[in-house]
């Protein structure tokens, strides 16, 4: 994937060297009104393209924090049902235990007793 990915950088990067070679006039950016820069063309793509590049940089950030955010309130959720699911277990265990010892013994168990006694 690198490779791919080098691929492409440099083919962009090429076709941006020839166009400015290529385009080397200048050209008028009009910010706001009243206030306008000249440049060549080729450094105002340049501008744009970093523009451009940072923007996405800042909003893949973005994105990323809140995947970050939505995991971690999942993995709270998530602990906070295993505790609570071990909570029911234990109390299911006691339960189980005190029914255990409520009960008559089996006839198995009296006949195991008779045979021993």
């Amino acid at each position: 994937m690198r490779q791919v990915n080098f691929v492409i950088i440099f083919i962009l990067c090429l076709a941006f060297a020839l166009f400015t070679i290529e385009n080397t006039e200048a050209g008028t950016i009009h910010i706001v009104p009243n206030l306008q820069v000249q440049a060549p063309i080729a450094v105002e793509l340049l501008l744009a393209v970093g523009l451009g590049a940072v923007f996405a940089w800042m909003f893949s950030i973005w994105t990323h924090l809140q995947r970050q955010l939505a995991f971690s309130q999942q993995v709270r959720q998530q602990n906070s049902q295993i505790k609570e699911l071990e909570s029911k277990v234990e109390q299911y265990q006691v339960e189980i235990q005190s029914l255990q010892l409520a009960l008559p013994p089996s006839s198995s168990d009296s006949l195991k007793e008779l045979a021993n006694g």
